[in-house]
């Protein structure tokens, strides 16, 4: 199985596009190959290694489950002959469009065939059961050996950073809280460890540009929407919104910077595009179908080539990608789309919900961590002003740190609020091209 018919990881932004890009796991030499994030694992099929695997669905045991719990979409364990657990494969991770559907939209087989899972086993030799007890003996225990997913999204670095940064602090904060008395230095080293997570992230940002202008991929042809008059698209839908078709990949980019890579070779590759039409013969939308004839996202007519550039964009969509075209026509009247798809919720309804779709993506605290943080910068002041009469010096060290902090947070948030407001989130003007809008 070559690097083209590999699986993909599930969409990311920011940091996260690094997965998109180098994160694969195929089939190579009698061996299960996982590359993600300049690292290789091989895990060997076979004698010794996997002979087996089983796709415990997530469904079977819904009852136990909670939203947004690790796991959620199913997993394949992956066994050695006497039933030892070798590796397990999160499928949720593998699912290209898994983070703008709900969690278990896609099960079973159909699961398998979109992951792309089903394929790569296929052409490993290794048999797929299917287990329906999660805790029954073919399940086995579903621990030990090692998780075979795309890695994490943001680097290693960054985690090490804050979390030696977060200790220290806590640390300190616990002392000065608890003591009568705080020497200057470790009101200092409060001040510093506080500081350095909004310089962490700042630096995350500049390390994630400068990542982003390395990249050397193939792009065959660029499409971006042609919306109709009246549509309600703004200029950072025209901006960021596009589909790229490259040698190896049909990848959709949404305007929060999210990427969404479909194989274009390979078992689990997009097969088709559907042109839909209503009852009357008007298209009202296109499909991007995968194996057995699953939609795997949908470009609604209106938003994608309904402009004056549209009918040239589907032309050259057509004919980048190679894929087989054909039409349909709905009948009665039935809705399109049809069920929870990729696509249909690119366009955000209000300009404050497409700015936070934009902002640089946070850890998984989300809001919590920048709490903290802010938190953390302003008991640096406080302790500054407090320790001022004893250690001036210091004292105006842990002043100047905390309000720096406050300002690194501040700043970014105010730019990409304001930027929005004034001109990104405002209605693209009707005779813009799309070309003016990127400008």
């Amino acid at each position: 199985m070559t690097e083209a018919s590999a699986l993909r990881p599930a969409a990311g932004r920011g940091p996260g596009l690094e997965r998109c890009h180098g994160s694969r796991l195929s089939v190579e030499d009698g061996a299960l190959v996982l590359r993600a994030r300049g690292r290789t694992r091989r895990v060997p099929v076979g004698d010794g290694g996997v002979a087996r695997a089983v796709f415990v669905d997530a469904d079977v045991d819904a009852g136990r489950d909670e939203p947004g719990r690790p796991g959620a979409w199913g997993e394949v364990r992956l066994q050695d002959r006497d039933g030892a657990q070798v590796a397990r494969v999160p499928l949720g991770d593998w699912l290209p469009e898994a983070p703008a559907l709900p969690e278990r939209a896609v099960q079973g087989e159909q699961l398998l065939e979109r992951t792309g899972v089903a394929g790569l086993l296929k052409a490993a030799g290794v048999p797929l059961h299917v287990a329906r007890d999660r805790t029954g003996p073919r399940a086995g225990s579903g621990k030990g050996g090692v998780t075979l997913g795309p890695g994490p999204a943001f680097p290693l670095w960054y985690w090490c950073v804050r979390g030696a940064a977060g200790t220290l602090w806590f640390s300190a904060f616990t002392v000065v809280v608890f003591s009568d008395t705080v020497p200057a230095w470790l009101v200092l080293l409060l001040a510093l460890t506080a500081l350095s997570g909004p310089v962490a992230r700042l630096v995350l940002r500049a390390w994630t540009r400068l990542r982003a202008g390395r990249r050397r991929v193939t792009v065959l042809e660029h499409v971006t929407p042609s919306p109709v008059r009246g549509s309600g698209t703004t200029v950072r839908f025209l901006r960021d919104t596009e589909l790229r078709v490259q040698d190896r990949d049909l990848v959709l980019r949404d305007l929060g910077g999210q990427e969404y890579w479909f194989a274009r070779t390979g078992p689990h590759a997009v097969t088709r595009l559907v042109k839909v039409l209503d009852g009357t013969g008007r298209p009202v939308g296109a499909e991007l179908r995968g194996p057995g004839e699953q939609v795997r996202a949908v470009f609604p007519w209106d938003l994608w080539f309904g402009g004056a550039d549209g009918a040239d964009g589907w032309s050259r969509l057509c004919g980048a990608s190679g894929l087989a075209v054909s039409e349909r026509r709905l009948s009665g009247k039935r809705t399109w789309p049809k069920g929870p798809v990729l696509g249909t919720g690119l366009l955000p309804r209000t300009g404050r919900d497409a700015r936070r779709m934009a902002r640089f993506p946070g850890t998984a605290a989300g809001v919590s961590s920048t709490a903290v943080m802010a938190f953390g910068n302003l008991f640096s002041v406080v302790q500054g002003v407090r320790v001022a009469d004893a250690a001036p010096g210091p004292a105006a060290v842990a002043v100047a740190a905390g309000a720096l902090g406050l300002v690194l947070q501040a700043v970014p948030y105010a730019v990409h609020e304001l930027r929005g407001r004034l001109v990104l989130d405002r209605p693209a003007a009707e005779r813009a091209t799309n070309e003016e809008a990127r400008r």
